[in-house]
């Protein structure tokens, strides 16, 4: 304790700042024991880059993720006296190219991905967490007869882009669950019955193969007065039987715990007791890859980390 699942560098993330080593230290300035490194995928359409990434080629997005793999790596040996070092990616799904891609980079890179953040950024191919004007722009591409019509196909597809990726390649932390409601966070699921039939169908496949739900940080900067995913989904998966881990979704080293003073609070109004970690295992998961679960001893809650913390 503590730990994070799920962060970002400027050196392979253009919308991120610093150094994947800036991250790293600074995680070891705040007694992280366990830091996941889980720089984006590849994309594979020039539509697809972000304004940022204008300069960039698609194959230049291909050979940054592989320096990331090896500078992540590098990182991981030099500093493993003081920090266990998990090496990741976080998944992309706007088209079935990216599925495609994705299965290609695993089977290419093997054991150097240890897990996956499994995360949706995007609806009918539109990213949804870019701004509101964009967000916006994704949920009028349903093109329905009402607003309430317009909002359960948005939601529906984006659960069900959810579900597609749990199925094919069971990552081990589920990222972000809810981001789909980024700009309208206080709208409860429960108001669409094949929404929330989905959303429950999505909860019981992550439990049955193993996931972790990671309890995400980064919602508090985004103005939430909750980290992702919020007390409805919470909830559900606590019904389901569902296990969490932290993340800070970090972009660079300016946002290393970044809202963490935050999350005892929530995690003890929405009733979760219990964390849990990945740990690098001899033993392979439901998806092959050697890294398991692993419930924190004792309270987590009386663990020095939090103690003053104001940040």
């Amino acid at each position: 304790m503590p730990h994070s699942h799920h962060s970002h560098s400027g050196q392979f993330c253009k919308h991120a700042s610093g150094s994947l080593e800036e991250v790293v230290r600074e995680a070891i300035r705040q007694r992280f024991t366990v830091y996941g490194l889980t720089e984006h995928v590849p994309r594979y359409r020039e539509i697809d880059l972000y304004p940022e990434e204008e300069k960039l080629s698609l194959d230049l997005l291909s050979k940054q993720f592989e320096d990331f793999l090896t500078e992540a790596h590098l990182l991981k040996q030099l500093h493993a006296a003081q920090i266990t070092l998990l090496v990741g990616l976080e998944t992309e799904y706007i088209t079935k190219l990216d599925l495609d891609g994705l299965e290609n980079v695993l089977q290419r890179f093997g054991e150097r991905v240890q897990y996956i953040v499994g995360s949706v950024h995007h609806v009918n191919g539109i990213p949804i967490d870019f701004d509101a004007l964009t967000y916006e722009k994704a949920l009028r591409s349903f093109v329905v007869e009402n607003e309430e019509s317009r909002q359960e196909a948005f939601f529906s597809a984006y659960f069900d882009a959810q579900y597609e990726l749990l199925r094919r390649f069971k990552p081990e932390i589920i990222g972000h669950f809810d981001l789909c409601r980024l700009y309208c966070p206080n709208l409860r699921f429960e108001r669409f019955s094949e929404v929330w039939r989905k959303i429950q169908r999505n909860i019981e496949f992550a439990v049955n193969y193993g996931a972790l739900f990671e309890v995400n940080a980064a919602a508090f900067r985004k103005k939430w007065e909750t980290a992702y995913p919020a007390d409805d989904i919470v909830e559900a998966i606590r019904n389901h039987g569902g296990r969490f881990a932290l993340s800070d979704d970090s972009h660079g080293p300016g946002a290393v715990g970044l809202n963490y003073h935050r999350l005892p609070e929530y995690l003890q109004s929405v009733g979760i007791s219990e964390l849990w970690y990945l740990q690098a295992s001899s033993l392979p998961n439901a998806a092959g890859r050697s890294i398991q679960p692993v419930k924190l001893d004792g309270e987590w809650l009386a663990h020095e980390f939090w103690c003053g913390r104001s940040t």
